[in-house]
């Protein structure tokens, strides 16, 4: 297996623009979205304490284009998820991912796991709210406040169901295996599986069947409280794959599951009016 070279770390205007330290060895399968036919960059987002980072990626000609928010990986906004808005600014839609850790700590500089998750369990979910809220505000000046849509990969997987239930204007969301159970504290007070049964915007659960760190019974559990929901969410779990099979720069990618998943991220927001 070939590995990419971290020669090209830059760090500027509150990001990476390249891959957290913490996730090497990066793997040279990685794809690299070009930025051709798009504005891309790092951009500042105003809220009520002070400015946020946040890297958005849209097509370079047009306007009122339905908004994606991307939200991350425990790693933070670094190149994957940058490119993942670029992916999504191919297909036409105004993509923003904001820094969530940015009051906590820059974790792209963090060498390990173990040093990422202290500053990550410091991150209150009422922040994390209140920031993508901003985030829409900020894009709808550019972008369709009135189609919006959500994906999370990991630790934002689990923030695409919570943030649906707080905020019912969005039109739909992708989660990408993330979290759906846990004990509640004052800065998590809730986990998904609380909220599944009240949930009102459609949610595209993608979970993996041999995820060590998100059991299937907990997959099952989500599931059944779902079918008591009017938001038509769905869950499909693909059998023997890992935790983070969509992330391509690592050794969990399989390409055969991320490809179906992205796929059906697609037919999802379309379906439900993000196009």
């Amino acid at each position: 297996m070939q590995f990419l070279t971290r020669r090209s770390f830059v760090v500027g205007a509150g990001l990476s623009t390249g891959f957290a330290l913490a996730a090497s060895p990066i793997y040279a399968q990685a794809i690299l979205t070009d930025s051709n036919g798009l504005t891309a960059g790092v951009v500042q987002v105003p809220t009520s304490d002070g400015d946020i980072p946040a890297y958005r990626a849209m097509p370079s000609t047009g306007n009122n284009f339905p908004i994606v928010l991307v939200v991350q990986e425990i790693f933070g906004v670094h190149a994957h998820i940058q490119d993942i808005c670029r992916r999504l600014a191919k297909l036409g839609y105004l993509a923003i991912a904001p820094e969530m850790f940015y009051r906590q700590g820059d974790v792209s500089r963090l060498t390990s796991i173990d040093q990422i998750r202290p500053i990550v369990a410091r991150v209150p979910d009422a922040q994390v709210m209140a920031d993508l809220d901003s985030a829409i505000t900020w894009a709808s000046s550019q972008g369709n406040p009135n189609k919006v849509g959500i994906t999370g990969f990991c630790w934002g997987g689990r923030i695409v169901w919570l943030y649906a239930n707080h905020n019912p204007r969005i039109r739909a969301g992708v989660a990408w295996y993330g979290r759906l159970v846990g004990e509640s504290t004052p800065l998590t007070p809730l986990h998904p599986a609380d909220i599944a049964a009240t949930l009102t915007v459609p949610i595209l659960g993608l979970y993996a069947g041999a995820d060590s760190g998100i059991p299937n019974d907990t997959v099952e559990r989500m599931r059944q409280a779902l079918q008591n929901s009017r938001s038509g969410s769905q869950i499909i779990l693909y059998p023997e794959v890992p935790h983070a099979f969509f992330a391509d720069y690592r050794a969990s990618y399989r390409k055969e599951q991320a490809e179906d998943g992205w796929r059906r991220l697609q037919d999802w927001f379309k379906r439900h009016g993000v196009q």
